[in-house]
């Protein structure tokens, strides 16, 4: 617990000292946007290596409403190392409208950090996600293992607006040493 923790204090700082809430050169988030099929259970399929999910496999999201209207966060994922669940809790707030995918989420006290929608399957099957800059790139999906096109797709996307697809970590999920 004391590493989540820890974590969360480098996401806060990250967030400050990267400008918090902004979009990276080329990315648009994507409007309509309807916050209620986005809500439920995602998992983390691809991503950029941070401090904060350095290890972890079988990473998961889910967002429901809390009780002051915001969206709930609550990331999940299995260390390694250690063999124990990491989870982390944190909570959304839309920047422009609640229309337009760009939001922006805390997970320590004030402190925000962009969280950019720019590609999403008609049907909420899988999202694109972006932070304030280039060195955040997430990869999320309903399903845990999504087929290969969907893979290209990210991968190509992402390439053109500059992100360093050559860097990313393909999430396992499945069997793990953790209950």
């Amino acid at each position: 617990m004391k590493r989540v923790f820890a974590v969360l204090g480098f996401c806060a700082a990250a967030s400050v000292l990267s400008g918090c809430v902004r979009l990276p050169a080329g990315v648009e988030p994507v409007s309509p946007f309807t916050a209620d099929r986005y809500l439920g259970q995602w998992y983390e399929i691809a991503r950029l290596d941070h401090r904060f999910e350095r290890g972890l496999t079988q990473v998961s999201a889910n967002y429901s409403y809390g009780d002051d209207g915001e969206i709930r966060v609550i990331n999940r994922g299995c260390d390694g190392r250690s063999g124990e669940w990491q989870q982390a809790e944190g909570r959304a707030k839309f920047v422009d409208s609640d229309d337009k995918g760009f939001l922006k989420v805390s997970f320590f006290g004030p402190f925000y950090g962009s969280y950019a929608i720019f590609e999403l399957d008609p049907e909420y099957r899988y999202a694109f996600v972006s932070g304030p800059n280039h060195d955040y790139l997430w990869l999320l999906a309903r399903e845990p293992e999504p087929d290969a096109s969907l893979r290209h797709q990210f991968v190509e996307q992402a390439g053109e607006l500059g992100f360093p697809v050559d860097h990313l970590i393909w999430v396992k999920h499945g069997d793990s040493r953790c209950d």
